[in-house]
């Protein structure tokens, strides 16, 4: 049964969807663009950043500069990298963590915005999103792929540092203070996203249209339609969580953008029990109950942070959000009644608009 709360024109999936989508060999749970059978009628440009692909697809036959304007947007993404990262010493985000639990730092205009924006979202699903949990993923391993069980004095002592309410904002003077010492943030939650929303804005400047944008295939931003196309949009194909040659469908994307999170690709087992990487920094443990959880909103920062915080929170929150926005929608899979299978919990989709795939 897949439960639905009110329609979304533009959120589909299909049987003959499924079909297309097979072999294109992308990694489990991610969003995979559907444009890849139809090379000819697109140029992709593609640029390393932030730990993986970032990609961008558009008409072939374009007669103005817009490849230009993509070249300026992957390389604003390098400088948002360059500001966002907790790797280089010399990033805006570790000045920000040496210094704010001290006094006031003042913060970069739209890298304040991305502060209120996390602040907004962890209010919004009260507490399961939360850009300070990176104790957590040191306590747990994950941060350096070497995962393992802390005790629970670890966890304690990582839950101590946690807590988006210590981090205080000052909009009058754009300063972040950390009201506890030991606080820090990382945006491994939103930055994709970001990125994402920043290059539409460039090429939006420029009168670009008509593209999708890959942030490691898991975010998607989609503005126009896709050549040669017989539907308005962009269609975009999520993986079976479980089954890599898999898929559940293909959703269409308008002038708006798409998040997949899941743990299928990082997780450890230790005594037949799996822990994946995505925490809730509420509890301090490994989210449990779904395989991946997929999120449509107006930009892809926020589908970014709500598709994890949506694998944090499980269906039956996740549904009372959606109740209330119109403007999400999510795709939420977690575990069958037999071993192997899946249920759908689809929440902003008309259930006319929605077909489980059977292959």
């Amino acid at each position: 049964m897949i439960p639905s709360r009110h329609t979304r024109r533009s959120f589909l999936l299909g049987e003959a969807a499924s079909r297309e989508l097979a072999g294109s060999g992308q990694r489990i749970g991610s969003p995979v663009s559907l444009a890849e059978g139809r090379s000819s009628l697109l140029v992709s440009v593609c640029r390393r950043a932030m730990a993986c692909e970032f990609e961008v697809q558009l008409a072939a036959n374009r007669q103005d500069n817009s490849m230009e304007h993509v070249f300026e947007a992957l390389d604003l993404v390098e400088a948002i990298e360059t500001q966002l990262t907790v790797y280089r010493d010399d990033s805006e985000v570790i000045r920000i963590n040496c210094r704010a639990a001290d006094a006031p730092v003042a913060v970069e205009a739209r890298l304040f915005g991305l502060l209120q924006q996390a602040q907004r979202l962890h209010r919004e699903t009260a507490g399961a999103l939360d850009v300070t949990s990176g104790p957590l993923s040191e306590a747990w391993g994950f941060s350096r792929r070497e995962g393992r069980i802390p005790s629970e004095a670890q966890i304690a002592d990582a839950l101590n540092r946690v807590g988006m309410q210590y981090v205080v904002l000052d909009e009058s003077q754009r300063t972040v203070n950390y009201a506890r010492a030991g606080v820090s943030i990382n945006f491994n939650s939103l930055g994709k996203g970001y990125a994402l929303d920043r290059m539409a804005e460039l090429l939006a400047e420029h009168d670009v249209d008509d593209y999708l944008i890959h942030g490691g295939k898991s975010s998607v931003l989609a503005r126009g339609s896709q050549p040669g196309s017989d539907i308005p949009g962009w269609r975009v194909g999520v993986r079976h969580p479980l089954r890599p040659t898999e898929r559940l469908g293909e959703l269409v994307l308008r002038d708006e953008a798409l998040s997949t999170s899941g743990a299928g690709t990082q997780f450890f087992i230790r005594r037949g029990r799996r822990y994946g990487h995505i925490l809730d920094p509420r509890s301090g443990y490994p989210a449990e109950g779904l395989y991946s959880a997929t999120v449509i909103a107006p930009t892809a920062a926020e589908a970014e942070g709500l598709s994890t915080a949506f694998y944090v929170m499980g269906p039956e929150r996740v549904r009372d959000f959606c109740d209330t926005r119109p403007q999400i929608a999510a795709l939420l899979v977690g575990p069958g009644e037999r071993e192997g299978d899946v249920r759908l919990h689809a929440f902003g989709i008309g259930e006319d608009q929605l077909q489980e795939s059977t292959n």
